[in-house]
């Protein structure tokens, strides 16, 4: 059908636009297509609840299979596209069939970035985490005493690690730049969450690269880093940041950059394309960014959605992001992208604290490790556009609420 609405990507964005069009009544056909052979689930208990044994896979569904049905969403699983024909509005699949849309939505997230082969990336035994697939090859891993080398102390790397320790591993984290989370939070939040999992037992290697994983008979056996000690190892995990799937997009002539660019309402260089979540290049104050978040997933989702179903109103971010290691809950309100300035303020309970960024002295982001007050304090003040009073934050027996008037 020449109106159908075919949404790339059976993930929290493409789930989330099929859901919010029928919330709209929107009446027209909508097809996903999802190259995973399970529904839409959640991702983020993937990497904890779930590989710990805590929760099963059914609880991660976004919605039972039924609903599919009841909504009129057409659910199509292991589905390839590999070719977009914009003149004509069809996609070709994998299996040599055909697929006419009226819009199209690219939801196709992001692939964890490889070893290449030459440093041993291509070993058995060295793993990624971003899919259910990923997490039960993992989940077969973790056992206690097995050791495990962890490369890049992003958020990623470092959830893995409380995982790991949590089942009773071995677990070295080695990080390329001088400290942990360099590109994603300040000095002091980095500090915090090193002490954290040093607590726990984890080994952290900053300023260390990665020379080689060796292998036996196929199979990684031990780790050479660049400052010549080789560790020995029983598996890896490789933690080094994703890259937007848009291959598609760019085969079809979209504009891409780091991503498939988009304007303020989620549509790509062919009106009738639009693009939404992990793959999305979107336009954020004076650049261009991509959001890794499932608050962006979903926000951006619903916010074209709308636009599809006939709405005029552009998307602006709001962005947040959590990130949970053993009982340690760090929650981010704003984008702290070009900060240049930071106050670091404790909090009410031991082992609190909050890290608040500035940039060119306007407000723009907050940490809060195990500081629930702060996060919400902080993310008010981002939604209202209100600045806060210095000397409230400065003074660590202040009251935050002081900071909304």
């Amino acid at each position: 059908m020449a109106d159908r609405v075919v949404i790339i990507g059976g993930g929290q964005a493409g789930f989330s636009l099929a859901a919010k069009l029928r919330a709209l009544k929107d009446p027209r056909p909508i097809t996903i297509l999802s190259a995973e052979d399970v529904a839409p689930y959640q991702r983020p208990p993937l990497s904890k609840k779930y590989l710990l044994g805590e929760m099963d896979f059914a609880r991660l569904l976004l919605r039972p299979l039924d609903w599919y049905a009841q909504n009129d969403v057409e659910l199509r699983l292991s589905a390839f596209v590999e070719q977009i024909d914009r003149d004509a509005r069809r996609l070709r699949m994998q299996d040599g069939s055909t697929l006419d849309y009226g819009v199209l939505v690219l939801a196709t997230g992001a692939t964890p970035r490889t070893l290449p082969a030459a440093l041993g990336g291509d070993l058995s035994g060295v793993y990624v985490m971003r899919d259910k697939r990923d997490a039960d090859r993992l989940a077969e891993e973790m056992r206690p005493g097995r050791r495990v080398l962890i490369i890049g102390g992003g958020y990623i790397g470092l959830e893995a690690a409380a995982v790991a320790r949590h089942k009773g591993l071995e677990v070295t984290v080695i990080e390329m730049a001088d400290r942990i989370l360099k590109r994603v939070a300040a000095k002091e939040t980095a500090d915090a969450m090193r002490d954290i999992h040093q607590r726990q037992g984890v080994s952290i290697r900053e300023s260390t690269g990665l020379r080689r994983l060796l292998g036996h008979e196929g199979h990684v056996v031990a780790a050479e880093l660049a400052d010549g000690t080789t560790i020995e190892v029983d598996f890896v995990i490789v933690g080094i940041g994703v890259s937007a799937n848009a291959e598609l997009a760019q085969l079809a002539g979209l504009d891409v950059g780091n991503g498939i660019a988009v304007d303020a309402f989620s549509r790509t260089s062919d009106p009738q394309i639009f693009a939404v979540g992990d793959c999305a290049e979107l336009p954020w104050e004076d650049g261009r960014v991509r959001l890794e978040s499932v608050q962006n997933a979903v926000d951006q989702a619903d916010a074209a959605a709308s636009v599809i179903a006939g709405g005029a109103e552009p998307y602006r971010p709001k962005p947040w992001f959590w990130s949970d290691q053993y009982d340690v809950k760090l929650q981010i309100a704003g984008f702290n992208l070009g900060y240049d300035e930071t106050v670091t303020r404790p909090g009410s309970r031991e082992g609190s604290l909050s890290v608040w960024y500035f940039r060119q002295g306007r407000f723009i982001a907050v940490d809060a490790i195990n500081d629930a007050k702060a996060y919400v304090t902080g993310k008010k003040l981002l939604e209202s556009d209100l600045q806060p009073d210095r000397l409230i934050l400065a003074d660590p027996a202040a009251d935050l609420k002081q900071l909304l008037g």
